[in-house]
């Protein structure tokens, strides 16, 4: 089981900014600083981390939430954010009820929602 990851970024203050935005409707909380990394908490653990990097490789990652209304205002919050769409809200046929939003960071990492419907993982 991964305990945290930490994802590297070009603009600090920038990237802080849309990630505070982006996955507050996830239950995430920005609770930790050190220098120019962040680690944001979804109420059990600090997880999730940002930190300044000199090159950034764009990478993929994907944050579970519990309902598909969070899926869709994570989306929402993303793109109001400065975020580009990469996939709006949506079951995709990756397995049974996976319904996933994706869209770029500012620096282009794919960032996804994902929730996974009980209604419909057994069809």
């Amino acid at each position: 089981m991964i305990a945290h990851t930490s994802l590297a970024v070009s603009d600090y203050g920038r990237a802080k900014t849309f990630y505070c935005k982006v996955l507050e409707p996830l239950g995430y909380r920005n609770n930790m600083e050190h220098g120019e990394s962040a680690g944001f908490n979804d109420g059990k653990n600090t997880d999730f981390w940002i930190t300044r990097e000199k090159t950034v490789v764009p990478a993929h990652l994907a944050f579970e939430t519990n309902s598909r209304q969070r899926v869709e205002a994570f989306h929402q919050a993303a793109l109001a954010a400065g975020g580009k769409d990469n996939g709006g809200p949506g079951y995709r046929d990756y397995s049974p009820g996976y319904y996933a939003a994706f869209v770029y960071d500012p620096d282009g990492n794919n960032i996804e929602a994902v929730w996974y419907d009980p209604a419909r993982e057994k069809a």
